[in-house]
């Protein structure tokens, strides 16, 4: 049961609206998650991803439970100071809880999706 992987990894106090923003994440992907979500998706890289899959408070785009890693696709707000100081925190809280987080642009995604597809592997073997 999938919830119940969620729920392990999430904030219980929180769990259902979470549950309810990752659900329609999951509807709306953007053009570069869907991208790399194709290319990631059914052990793709030999390993399992969830996408928009609840860790505490966040939801992070994709993560492989297995080797720890998370993917964050970063739009271009992601460049504006107060966002930068809330991806360094989330990445800090990630990290605290034993994943490794690496982010992409959508630009680096939509555009060299194989060195992007390169660097993920690289990470998980």
């Amino acid at each position: 049961n999938t919830d119940m992987i969620d729920f392990r990894t999430s904030s219980p106090d929180r769990y259902r609206i979470l549950k309810d923003f990752a659900r329609e994440n999951r509807k709306n992907m953007t053009e570069a998650e869907s991208v790399l979500w194709n290319s990631i998706r059914n052990k793709g890289l030999g390993v399992k991803f969830l996408r928009q899959h609840i860790i505490g408070d966040y939801i992070v785009d994709f993560v492989c439970q297995e080797t720890g890693l998370i993917i964050e696709v970063d739009g271009g707000y992601h460049s504006e100071p107060c966002q930068k100081e809330d991806d360094e925190t989330r990445t800090r809280y990630l990290e605290s809880k034993g994943f490794k987080v690496i982010r992409f642009t959508n630009e680096e995604i939509l555009f060299n999706i194989e060195s992007v597809i390169n660097k993920v592997y690289n990470l998980i073997k």
